[in-house]
């Protein structure tokens, strides 16, 4: 399916806002509407993702959820919005693994990921995929690495944003295969991508649901998708693991984080909410589409996973001498 198709089609009928409000009797939940700040422009796979978990919600609980788009600052504003809203529930953000990783890859970000946010929910996890351009001859990840090594001015990866899940498992596959590729940074999936089709960029690695169409219209190939088991989106491309690198096991993923003092229980009821709507899209088949793993935890292990997910990028950007743009 055309990735732009499928994506107004599942924002036609997802909506953004849902009636009636939530009940007060809730674990404290507010009287007016729940605002999920999303730190995009509409129609990404970011903001389509939110608008389905919004009207599921607001069918499933019956509540009045919506969804705002607040761009700027590679997400800056919105996060700072939601840092200072009150901890009532009544504003919460809604963004992708970025948001986790922004001091470490930008200077003056205004907060602490972990320390000025409070973990709702993890909601979705999904692959990379790491696709060529199709004037290299190059066809698998010996191939690129060998090439690559013989001659690596001939060489560099397109990246969609700095802190992306694709620009941290390009880092991670140069530090893992031994080269030192540079990374082109884009301003957004669209151009970067383009250029490797263009055959101006030799290589990249970004969402699959970004690069799949690419790579089944035959824009560019396919070289591997990143984790320990195949995609169900197209099972004919092996894994980082099956081609040696099991170390190269990066993911996109999604999350909803509130202001920070938020009550334990209200964080419970959301976090609740949130599960309960995924599991139910995923039966349904609406992520599909999207390319997406419903990733259910409680707070406590969001939080653990923030956690574990910061340190792992650290580690790796303070390996490859990155320095804050």
């Amino acid at each position: 399916m055309n990735r732009r198709f499928a994506i107004a089609s599942l924002l036609a009928s997802a909506g953004a806002v849902l009636a009636p409000r939530p009940g007060r009797g809730q674990a404290g939940l507010p009287s007016r509407p729940i605002r999920i700040i999303v730190p995009v422009s509409p129609g990404g796979g970011v903001d389509t993702f939110a608008r389905l978990i919004a009207a599921k919600i607001g069918e499933q609980r019956h509540g009045e959820f919506v969804v705002e788009n607040r761009t700027g600052g590679n997400g800056i504003v919105a996060g700072l919005d939601v840092h200072r809203a009150a901890p009532d529930g009544s504003m919460v953000l809604f963004h992708a693994s970025t948001h986790n990783v922004a001091r470490l890859v930008m200077r003056d970000v205004p907060y602490d990921p972990i320390a000025d946010f409070t973990p709702i929910a993890l909601a979705g996890e999904a692959p990379l995929l790491h696709i060529i351009a199709n004037n290299r001859p190059e066809k698998t990840v010996s191939d690129i690495v060998a090439a690559a090594k013989a001659k690596p001015d001939d060489w560099s990866f397109a990246t969609a944003q700095l802190g992306a899940p694709g620009h941290l498992a390009e880092i991670a596959f140069n530090q893992y295969t031994g080269l030192n590729v540079p990374v082109v940074v884009y301003r957004g999936t669209a151009p970067a991508a383009n250029d490797v089709a263009g055959g101006h960029v030799p290589m990249m690695i970004e969402a699959m649901l970004s690069l799949l169409p690419l790579v089944k219209g035959g824009s560019v190939r396919a070289v591997a998708v990143t984790g320990k088991t195949r995609s169900a989106l197209a099972p004919e491309i092996p894994t980082m693991a099956e081609l040696g690198l099991p170390r190269l096991d990066f993911g996109a993923w999604w999350a909803m984080w509130g202001p920070p003092g938020m009550p334990a229980a209200l964080v419970q009821t959301l976090n609740g909410f949130v599960n309960d709507a995924v599991t139910a899209l995923a039966a349904a088949g609406r992520l599909e589409a999207l390319g997406i793993e419903p990733a259910a935890r409680t707070p406590e292990q969001f939080a653990e996973y923030l956690r574990a997910d910061l340190d792992r990028s650290a580690k790796l950007l303070k390996a490859a001498n990155f320095v804050p743009q």
